[in-house]
């Protein structure tokens, strides 16, 4: 990742005011550039968009992905050069509840952000961010590859494996590779695992669940203990859209394909392990139980294999796990006792920077 190239770009950032947006538009303007956002309401209260000041500096609009013709609206008036499509219903739980919105949102969304590109001038790299969990899930010991099928138990699973696959079907037709040179746009998917790290405050989301219940002094109930996750740092698969998006506006007939960015095969750990480690660091109170309510299916096993992005991109995860924990409780720490929450991001985002630069 290059910093200097980020300086004055365009940067659409669908979904900015999530989870994964907000620390994305705060790096981005670290970096100079010029970002977009286009997002529903704030998906959380509290919410890390509004405690770290995200809004500051950049075009903040409230916008609904389904709505193609605004969509082209902003793309167009702001002279948007790259999209990094976030916005999602990212919630395995809510999915089951809320197929329908899941399915709009995921599906739909994602065709109406490449037709919008298609007809915005300025465009020139396009990265869907799609999921781990679009896979056909087998519960196999082997990391999946970017050219396994498609798949998904549950709504947003399913979902996620639909918008890889509305994605391929608009690059064949709309963004052929073959046909860069007359077209001029780059269109991939990056498939992540699940990323950890301050300010998030998904619902049924284990880290916040975790840091929430410590900070009470009650024990977090745990719902699968013995599920086994690629957990990363938040900025890891950041990290790893921003390369991208480097390469493709070099080489977009080269690297407009699909990406999984996930841990080291030895990073995976289960869900006890994660909840372990991290009442380690906060202190002694801090404890769990095991959940006797029952709780829809969730997948047990899944793994990426991110191959392709070590040896083609050069990247890899460079927070090993528990250094990933210590972050992580040094943020909700700072937060909990009114420590500048903008100040404890950026301070993270500049170490995190730094450890790419020394790579």
């Amino acid at each position: 990742m290059k910093p200097d190239f980020w300086h004055d770009k365009k940067v659409l950032v669908t979904g900015h005011t999530g989870f994964k947006g907000s620390w994305l538009s705060l790096w981005l303007q670290s970096m100079g550039a010029r970002v977009t956002g286009f997002s529903l309401d704030k998906p959380s209260s509290p919410c890390l968009f509004d405690l770290a000041g995200a809004a500051d500096g950049i075009n903040n609009i409230t916008g609904d992905v389904r709505d193609v013709a605004q969509l082209t609206s902003c793309l167009t008036e702001h002279g948007c050069e790259i999209i990094i499509h976030l916005a999602a219903q990212s919630l395995v739980r809510r999915s089951y509840r809320e197929p329908l919105e899941t399915y709009s949102t995921n599906v739909m969304g994602t065709a109406n952000v490449l037709e919008a590109a298609r007809a915005a001038p300025k465009v020139r790299v396009v990265i869907i961010v799609t999921s781990d969990k679009c896979y056909e899930n087998r519960e196999q010991l082997a990391g999946y590859r970017e050219s396994d099928p498609m798949g998904g138990y549950d709504p947003y699973s399913s979902s996620k494996g639909c918008a890889e696959l509305v994605t391929a079907a608009w690059r064949n037709s709309y963004f052929n590779p073959a046909e860069y040179d007359s077209h001029g746009v780059a269109v991939a998917s990056a498939r992540a695992g699940n990323v950890i790290g301050g300010g998030d405050w998904g619902e049924h989301r284990i880290v916040p669940d975790i840091m929430e219940a410590f900070n009470a002094g009650e024990a977090v109930s745990l719902r699968n203990p013995d599920a086994i996750r690629p957990w990363q740092f938040v900025m890891e698969p950041l990290n790893g859209y921003l390369v991208l998006a480097e390469r493709m506006w070099d080489d977009g007939a080269t690297f407009s394909r699909a990406w999984n960015f996930g841990p080291a095969d030895d990073e995976l750990r289960s869900v006890a392990w994660l909840t372990d480690q991290l009442a380690g660091r906060w202190g002694s109170d801090a404890r769990s139980d095991i959940s006797k309510s029952q709780h829809p299916h969730e997948t047990t096993l899944l793994k990426l294999d991110s191959s392709r992005a070590s040896s083609e991109l050069n990247w890899r995860s460079l927070l090993g796990s528990g250094e990933t924990l210590d972050w992580i409780v040094e943020w909700y720490r700072g937060y909990y006792q009114g420590s500048d929450v903008r100040q404890i991001t950026l301070n993270q985002i500049q170490r995190f920077q730094e450890k790419v630069l020394h790579e």
